[in-house]
């Protein structure tokens, strides 16, 4: 009898499962359709189409909102941010080469407005010594760290020498311990 009920629940647990995972496939399926959905809907909204009377200044336009950073994302480019604040620097960005200024000349106006944080690539100097040097001085102290531990690992596993009255006073204490196993 315990052998019946028992088979009986697992089929009815097999039943259930069954069931389940009917009425969860649409949803699961649509849930994961949103998700890699995603990306194509933000990037969407992200995208303007400006009107240029010359390819070159398109061009120029869009390499410079890909390489100026998002002052409220951080660590998206102009070109991928939604923010409002991107979006008014793009405008900014756009009157900019449309007015025949260089591109340095853009790039310059959102550093004296913005800081050095506005470039994904900031220049070296005395204030961002620490940002381009700080993971060298990062590595060499963690090469350093490492070569110490190193040292002391290999300090107290090397085997130690001996003098020669040591070598003699521990050849007469192993022929003492021979010598009491063999009495005992």
């Amino acid at each position: 009898m315990t052998v019946q009920r028992s088979a009986s629940n697992v089929g009815y647990a097999v039943r259930t499962f069954r069931q389940m995972v009917r009425t969860a496939y649409p949803t699961l399926l649509i849930l994961l359709l949103g998700v890699l959905a995603w990306p194509l809907w933000t990037s969407a909204a992200a995208m303007e189409l400006r009107q240029f009377d010359d390819p070159a200044k398109q061009a120029r336009y869009e390499a410079l909102i890909k390489e100026l950073r998002c002052l409220v994302c951080q660590n998206q480019a102009l070109s991928d941010s939604d923010a409002d604040l991107a979006q008014d620097l793009r405008d900014e960005v756009y009157r900019i080469i449309q007015s025949g200024k260089t591109d340095q000349e853009a790039v310059d106006f959102l550093v004296d407005r913005y800081g050095d944080f506005v470039l994904y690539r900031p220049p070296f100097n005395a204030l961002t010594w620490l940002l381009w040097g700080g993971p060298l001085l990062l590595g060499l102290v963690g090469c350093g760290i490492v070569w110490r531990q190193w040292q002391r690992h290999r300090s107290a596993t090397a085997t130690p020498i001996l003098s020669d009255a040591d070598i003699q006073r521990l050849q007469q204490l192993r022929a003492q311990a021979d010598r009491t196993d063999d009495h005992s």
